[in-house]
């Protein structure tokens, strides 16, 4: 069974794909000209997404078509080109174009993952009797596209995560006038509500203390892409050590959910190639 429908796979794929430059099956430069030849890119891509979904190790998923050091290393070859982070900024756009994104209407807030195998961004995990976790602070629109995302260690406080987050912004081009940024009482303090000022951001903010449903604002989007992030085991459980690995799996993660949400909204109002028989 694949690991992802062909109706997600297969444009990922074609997008991916457009973004990696050429490279010769076998490389002319070799000395004696007979070196094994270059492991297919889509190989390895499917790969990768296996590894996203289930959460294995890289000996876990290797097989006689592609090594766990073949994984790695087209995998770092791949961060150093952008290519996950320009993957996901095409689907934003792409989503964007077609459907809309919701921007005036931004949904940030935090969660905590398990991290047992360290690396820059862990820390002790106030919610996991002190073991290793690792925080991201996610942003999303009014519907819970996610926008981007801020990596620390499990004991660092949201709050002051908040101005890097809000920085993300910078990166969708044109913003409207009149954007709302809903947060939970984690952000309830006068520094918060002075760095959104200083940004002309408007905001509705929990009350520390007081009982309110999370229905209440328009928080629960974030939570909800929270949930859809920690169906991929690799994003639940890190052990991943450089952030640089753990953005490029969120990237990837990001793009699946963009472009999978993408689908299922235009599937009644737009035709393509390949479109799927049912709504997904």
């Amino acid at each position: 069974m694949p690991v992802l429908p062909s109706w997600l796979t297969d444009p990922l794929w074609d997008q991916f794909a457009a973004l990696l430059p050429e490279r010769p099956t076998v490389d002319p430069a070799h000395p004696l000209g007979c070196h094994r030849p270059r492991i297919n890119d889509r190989i390895v891509f499917d790969k990768l997404l296996q590894l996203l979904r289930f959460g294995c190790s890289y000996q876990g998923i290797a097989d006689t078509t592609c090594s766990a050091t073949t994984i790695r290393n087209r995998r770092d070859e791949w961060i150093r080109l952008g290519v996950f982070a320009r993957l996901k900024q095409i689907a934003l756009q792409s989503y964007d174009r077609i459907v809309g994104l919701v921007l005036d209407q931004i949904a940030i807030d935090g969660s905590i993952t398990n991290a047992p195998g360290g690396g820059e961004a862990v820390g002790r995990s106030p919610a996991d009797r002190g073991k290793q976790g690792l925080k991201r602070t996610g942003m999303t629109d009014g519907y819970g596209t996610p926008l981007g995302r801020v990596l620390a260690a499990a004991n660092r406080h949201d709050s002051p995560l908040l101005a890097p987050t809000l920085d993300l912004l910078d990166d969708l081009g044109p913003l409207p006038d009149d954007i709302t940024v809903h947060l939970d009482a984690g952000y309830d303090s006068d520094k918060t509500r002075t760095e959104l000022t200083a940004r002309n951001l408007h905001w509705r903010i929990a009350h520390k203390g007081d009982k309110a449903p999370i229905q209440a604002s328009r928080r629960w989007h974030v939570e909800r892409t929270h949930a859809w992030q920690n169906a991929f085991h690799r994003l639940t459980r890190c052990y991943e050590r450089r952030t640089t690995v753990i953005n490029a799996f969120f990237d990837l993660a990001d793009t699946i959910i963009t472009v999978r949400s993408l689908i299922r909204r235009t599937w009644t109002t737009h035709r393509w190639d390949n479109r799927p028989n049912r709504r997904p």
